[in-house]
């Protein structure tokens, strides 16, 4: 049987290469794919990054665009499901996938009360041995990071993750407030960042948040939960990769 992945997204906002880029090789290894929205509408992605100068400078890649409209055509013929339906679980997943973008739209389902408790249901069930995976992106770290546990912890309490590294959201915001406003801050010019938001969650940030400046793809795998994150964009396939690992031994075991 094919393993079957959750795209838990928000309508609109998310990064396309973090979304098209990962939907191709998770295609490619045969997994069966759902896109799962507040309401079961069909997301799309960041517009800015697939068109005009914001993509030239700042966006996708050409290769990263092709991707993208191949996996919008593939969309004409999926029905995406509903996160709000009542009795909807993500039990029946073998891995849940967060993408990231930082476009204000991705706010819907990083602050859902409903994503929080389906990730604080789902979450746990990835510790190892499982046959659970979760992985995350940029952005889609946050999601993981503001869902909380009965106890008020942080689903990723206790575990190891990376996810946009401050200096380098602070570093794209100033380079382009003038001309962009606060399009690269999600939630508003002085908002703390990404990195900052994930740390203060988790127990021991010290230890626990992994970071690289390099522009070498980079992940991080947990060693105690089945859980893989990433930072942006150049590390979306070396992502979708490591994930497919993850998936194809935890279901083995």
């Amino acid at each position: 049987m094919a393993p079957k992945v959750a795209f838990l997204m928000a309508n609109y906002g998310h990064d396309p290469t973090e979304t098209a880029v990962p939907y191709a090789e998770f295609k490619k290894a045969g997994f069966e794919i759902d896109f799962v929205t507040e309401k079961g509408n069909m997301p799309e992605c960041d517009a800015k990054m697939l068109t005009g100068m914001t993509q030239k400078l700042l966006g996708a890649t050409k290769d990263a665009v092709e991707t993208y409209q191949t996996m919008k055509k593939d969309m004409t013929n999926m029905k995406a499901i509903a996160w709000a339906d009542e009795g909807f679980s993500l039990d029946s997943y073998d891995l849940v996938f967060l993408p990231g973008g930082h476009e204000k739209g991705v706010i819907q389902v990083i602050n859902s009360p409903v994503v929080h408790r389906l990730l604080a249901d789902y979450f746990p069930k990835t510790k190892k041995p499982s046959r659970k995976n979760v992985a995350a992106v940029c952005h889609g770290v946050m999601v993981l990071s503001e869902s909380s546990l009965p106890s008020g912890k942080s689903v990723l309490y206790d575990v190891t993750t990376t996810a946009l590294p401050g200096f380098m959201e602070q570093s794209i915001f100033w380079s382009t407030r003038a001309f962009l406003g606060d399009y690269y801050k999600t939630y508003g010019a002085g908002s703390e960042s990404v990195q900052r938001s994930v740390e203060k969650r988790l127990n021991d940030p010290s230890k626990q948040y992994y970071n690289s400046l390099g522009f070498s793809p980079f992940t991080r795998e947990d060693e105690n939960y089945n859980y893989i994150s990433a930072r942006f964009p150049p590390d979306a396939k070396l992502l979708a990769e490591k994930t497919i690992a993850l998936v194809q031994k935890s279901l083995d075991t």
